[in-house]
């Protein structure tokens, strides 16, 4: 069942390594069958370097595994609910990277300072606050998906012009069109991340980019009439 899905999610879960956004089982991908109503995701804490495509597990979106004999990541429910309430997103990824948990350690939204951001993130990236006691105790991981909801519903936010969030004190998600595409917006943050801090340690009243140049960057790779890289 899903066997091209579950490879295209081996091969972006195998990614994380390789770009640094995680150490041991620190992080997992998902991507969804939108026809079938059915997504795959990795496996809880089982090593990367064992992974294989028939490891993976495929849930139904209402959280039940239709098909995989080891049990899905933790954040299964996470992922849920963004699948069901985020109907364009494809692909989500959730790591603990370095500069963006330093960032969500310290609570703190990243603003667009730089173009770097704008080619990706149209505007700041929220951080959420803590989940409350009660929600943590009542389903921990499926309360984080509805936080991240709120967070965009409250707010207003397009969640495919800001492609991912923060959660103060974890950590961070990210998503996308597929779940490649969800692991370079992952990649993206939390290089962004880090460019923003060593940014306010040289100059700590640097300023936000210019909505003009934000506006120019952005558009230019995602809007109607978007000329970065080549026709297919």
């Amino acid at each position: 069942m899903l066997e091209e899905l579950k490879k295209e999610v081996l091969e972006a879960n195998l990614e994380l390594p390789k770009r640094n956004l995680v150490k041991y089982t620190w992080g997992n991908v998902s991507g969804i069958d939108r026809e079938k109503g059915l997504f795959v995701i990795k496996p809880s804490g089982v090593d990367y370097e064992k992974l294989t495509y028939q490891d993976m597990v495929v849930v139904d979106l209402e959280g039940n595994v239709v098909e995989g004999d080891l049990n899905p990541s933790s954040d299964t429910p996470t992922h849920k609910v963004l699948y069901n309430k985020f109907k364009k997103i494809n692909g989500i990824v959730h790591t603990h990277s370095p500069w963006a948990t330093i960032w969500a350690e310290a609570g703190q939204n990243v603003t667009a300072m730089g173009t770097t951001h704008a080619d990706t993130f149209y505007g700041e990236v929220p951080c959420a606050r803590y989940l409350d006691k009660d929600e943590v105790e009542r389903a921990y991981e499926e309360e984080t998906g509805k936080l991240i909801v709120d967070v965009f519903e409250k707010q207003n936010i397009d969640p495919m012009a800001i492609p991912g969030i923060l959660l103060h004190g974890h950590a961070s998600f990210t998503w996308g069109k597929s779940p490649k595409d969800a692991v370079m917006n992952n990649v993206v943050l939390d290089e962004i991340c880090k460019m923003n801090l060593f940014a306010k340690i040289i100059n700590p009243n640097a300023s936000d980019l210019p909505q003009y140049i934000l506006d120019k960057h952005y558009l230019r790779k995602h809007g109607a009439n978007a000329y970065y890289g080549q026709k297919n």
